[in-house]
């Protein structure tokens, strides 16, 4: 395998870490394949822990070590000098810019590798760029530690929340349970990762609503330009954070959606990738798939609670969304209670059909992801209407929106089918909000729209595999979701 030979400006002290023997040497030659000149346009950076408490992060043009107090600069160019969660606001993110800005970067990889057990021994970050389509990947992509992979919009509105429409400020996908509990009225307890966005409110109801995949910057505009009036709405009821919500590290689905959903990060829930290797069990855990996902809050590690559970004694809903133990109602709960082994795929026979759907976007359900989404969520709403309509509602309840992130993924961010996806999903919004209306609970009920993490759009011109590289390197791994290394 043609690479240089590496590392004139990385000496041996980079390496410093807590393997011995054949281990050490492994990572040594992971890195330095994975920071070659010929890896550039699909690696950003790698990362492994070096020390008890510390890990050091690479590219091709320097490093750097992360600590409990941030990080410090190693040798050459800091791969985390850019960190600014406000980077890249609005349309410039379709630049693809060469230097990527990587928020809370340290805390986010600390969490990443906080679980011994199933932590990776190397973490690899894909560039924005990158496009993977024979290792499962698409044209819209997600996942990095990179601002534009990471923003969620972020939307509060209703008691508790100032109407102050737009405002400049982040926030992280962990404050997403502490600040429904707090606009609730309800206790948030110490030792959570995130903190409430509002003050205690004393909502009557609260709900949370998570449209998967959902680009922050095309949430805004469309909300701007009124081709999102539901949206629009919200925000001019409250207030939107021009920088969303950062996703921890994976920004990947499952990830973030129990962050969101437990307050805490990765290495504290346990559940650090969509797949990953477990060395406890010493078997790979697939644990954002259609079959796995009624039983994927039996990945938590112990002591961890989610929003249901924190609720306490009040009537809670959860619907279309995994994490949901706890939950009074739950369209998982009713999965796991059929005793089917098929998981999410016995929900099939209830799908109302895709054709006809009055909120869907006829042109694009021949692709067959965007159908499948439109049927789970036209189901959704089905089901929180149900909820909304009945002379009980929910105290604190979840809708979970599947087509935002379908349809980014087939086309990237602001692709005419990602802008689909969103209005599809606008008009369904607005459905439920016009009978909040009719019931008079509007005024009583605060929302918080986010998502799971960002996308961007790859280029598919940027391709390369980096385990080909690494096996011509003589090196073995077991690569998990594909940047998730455990070394053999």
């Amino acid at each position: 395998f043609p690479y240089t030979t590496l590392f004139r400006s990385l000496p041996d002290r980079v390496f410093r870490s807590v393997r011995t023997g054949d281990g050490a040497a492994d990572l040594q030659r992971a890195v330095e394949v994975l920071t070659g000149p010929d890896l550039a346009g699909v690696v950003a950076l790698v990362a492994w822990r070096s020390g008890a408490d510390e890990l050091t992060v690479a590219t091709h043009r320097g490093s750097c070590v992360v600590t409990a107090g941030g990080h410090r600069p190693l040798e050459g160019e800091d791969p985390l000098a850019r960190q600014d969660p406000r980077a890249l606001l609005g349309t410039v993110e379709r630049a693809a810019p060469e230097l990527d800005h990587y928020p809370h970067a340290a805390a986010r990889l600390r969490s990443a590798f906080a679980d011994a057990d199933r932590a990776p021994d190397l973490a690899v970050v894909h560039t924005d760029a990158h496009h993977w389509p024979e290792r499962g990947g698409h044209l819209g992509e997600h996942g990095s530690l990179g601002v534009l992979q990471s923003r969620a919009p972020l939307v509060l509105a209703g008691p508790g929340v100032d109407p102050v429409g737009p405002v400049r400020g982040s926030a992280r996908t962990v404050d997403v349970a502490p600040t429904l509990l707090a606009l609730a009225g309800l206790d948030v307890p110490d030792g959570l990762d995130g903190v409430p966005l509002a003050e205690n409110a004393s909502a009557t109801r609260v709900l949370g609503l998570l449209w998967d995949g959902a680009n922050a910057a095309a949430l805004y505009e469309g909300a701007r330009s009124g081709m999102l009036p539901h949206v629009a709405r919200l925000i001019a009821a409250g207030r939107a954070y021009d920088s969303g919500a950062v996703a921890e590290f994976p920004s990947v689905t499952l990830v973030n959606h129990t962050c969101a959903l437990t307050g805490v990060g990765p290495g504290r829930h346990g559940i650090v990738n969509n797949a990953y290797w477990d060395r406890a069990l010493q078997r790979t855990v697939v644990a954002n798939d259609q079959s796995t996902w009624h039983t994927a809050c039996d990945l938590l590690r112990p002591g961890v609670r989610t929003l249901w559970e924190l609720a306490g004694d009040v009537r809670t809903a959860c619907v279309n969304e995994p994490i949901d133990r706890g939950a009074d109602y739950s369209t998982f709960g009713l999965v796991r209670a059929a005793g089917t082994s098929d998981g999410a795929r016995s929900l099939h026979a209830a799908l109302p059909p895709a054709d006809g759907d009055p909120h869907a976007t006829a042109e694009h359900l021949g692709t067959s992801d965007y159908r499948w989404s439109t049927q789970i969520d036209a189901l959704g709403l089905q089901q929180v209407l149900t909820l909304y309509g009945a002379p009980e509602v929910p105290r604190v309840a979840w809708w979970n929106v599947t087509l935002t992130d379908a349809a980014h993924h087939a086309g990237g961010a602001h692709s005419p089918i990602a802008t689909a996806g969103l209005v599809d999903s606008d008009r369904r919004l607005g459905v439920l909000l016009d009978l909040l209306d009719e019931r008079g609970l509007t005024d009583g009920t605060a929302i918080l729209l986010t998502a799971d993490h960002g996308m961007v759009a790859a280029d598919p011109a940027c391709t390369g595999d980096w385990d080909e590289a690494l096996a011509a390197a003589g090196v073995r791994v077991r690569d998990e979701a594909y940047g998730f290394l455990y070394l053999d």
